[in-house]
């Protein structure tokens, strides 16, 4: 498939510094939002909400209920994370608010790449700065764009909130220290929550949080003004459940044991770790064979043309195209080769003149609900370009 582009002229920095995201356009990322749009056929966006929807039902489908050890060892949930996240499935107020389908558009039809599903980012590139792409360039317009991200944000903590309306509506939301991006993530995130009725909500580093399980300290804390420490009965966490069980196992159990008690209420909970699994789409090419959206996926090696990667890799850290005569091709560098490995067929993205492949970030937020893309001339990495589109 070719994909054609339509040039963007105009200067979307003014609209970005004013909402303080400056990291989208400097430093690193100053080439990182294009200067482009994908021009998609609206039938083609419909194709890949549809997908996502559908994969989503089918994600849910596929969890076994009760869920057992064994399942959750092949798709190595950490051990200290399984009553937490039994719990969470278990209990439907642990409300999954939202996550991205990264899917290839092929001549068959979109095919499920993998299902950012705990901590996804590119929000403010998504939700924003592509549609303030097109208004820079006098291209927008009422249908231009696939983009309802932050008002299905925004249902989603009105959802949530009304789920537990037995605590109170403060929100906390962290993020790993020293990431500008995570921070700007939060900051829509938090923003959809106060407009869904959150009226007390705080962003804060993960470090400077404090949790306490006894007495009067019970609960989790943030330093909101100097010298003055608030308690939050919600809390959104841009830390990956994954790394929490492994880099602070005493941090995780405090987590599990105020979920149990309801002292917190945490998105996206720790149920959302099961489709963040790559495992689970070996799983899911068991349950659904051959299904149109899928491809084969196996814990064990595949003939032919396909890709490795590590079942809770994030970025594209350690992936590596193996070719069709089983050579292994460059991997791209990363921390998690020591992980359990899921093999799937290869996908080819489409492409344009110069040979850049792309790939659809599909969100879902209770529903398909927005478009973005990446796109890059090798493997897709968290520093690909991101790529607005115009329908």
């Amino acid at each position: 498939m070719k994909i054609n582009l339509l040039p963007l002229t105009g200067d979307v920095s003014p609209a970005v510094r004013t909402l303080g995201w400056d990291w989208a356009i400097e430093d690193a990322c100053r080439n990182y939002v294009a200067r482009e749009a994908v021009q998609l056929a609206e039938s083609d966006a419909e194709a890949l909400l549809q997908a996502a929807d559908t994969l989503y039902d089918m994600l849910v489908a596929a969890i076994p209920d009760p869920i057992p050890d064994d399942f959750l060892q092949r798709l190595a949930i950490p051990s200290n994370l399984w009553s937490a996240v039994r719990h969470s499935w278990n209990d439907e107020r642990h409300w999954h608010l939202y996550g991205r389908f990264d899917l290839a558009m092929t001549p068959e039809g979109p095919k499920l790449l993998e299902f950012n599903a705990d901590t996804a980012t590119s929000l403010p590139e998504t939700a924003v700065v592509q549609w303030a792409s097109l208004v820079a360039a006098g291209q927008s317009g009422e249908g231009r764009q696939a983009n309802g991200l932050f008002e299905c944000l925004e249902d989603q903590f009105r959802h949530w909130r009304a789920l537990n309306n037995d605590r109170q509506a403060t929100l906390l939301l962290v993020y790993l220290p020293g990431s500008a991006e995570d921070e700007a993530n939060c900051a829509v995130l938090a923003e959809a929550a106060r407009t869904a009725g959150f009226a007390d909500t705080f962003i804060c580093p993960i470090d400077d949080m404090k949790v306490g399980i006894a007495g009067e300290d019970r609960g989790v804390w943030a330093e909101t003004v100097p010298g003055q420490w608030q308690k939050f009965d919600f809390l959104f966490k841009l830390v990956p459940w994954e790394i929490l069980a492994e880099e602070e196992p005493e941090l995780t159990a405090d987590f599990s044991q105020l979920l149990l008690t309801r002292d917190v209420v945490i998105a996206n909970p720790a149920y959302s770790l099961l489709f963040q699994s790559k495992g689970l789409l070996a799983h899911l090419w068991d349950t659904f064979p051959h299904h149109p959206l899928l491809l084969e996926a196996k814990l064990s090696p595949l003939p032919n043309h396909h890709v490795r990667k590590p079942v809770l890799g994030r970025e594209g850290q350690n992936v590596t195209e193996i070719q069709p005569d089983g050579r292994p091709g460059p991997e791209v560098p990363g921390d998690f080769a020591h992980q359990p490995q899921l093999y799937q067929r290869w996908a080819e993205l489409p492409t344009d003149g110069q040979g850049r492949r792309y790939q659809a970030g599909v969100f879902w937020a209770g529903e398909a609900c927005a478009i973005g893309f990446r796109r890059e001339p090798g493997l897709i990495t968290n520093l690909s370009e991101f790529v607005p589109h115009i329908l």
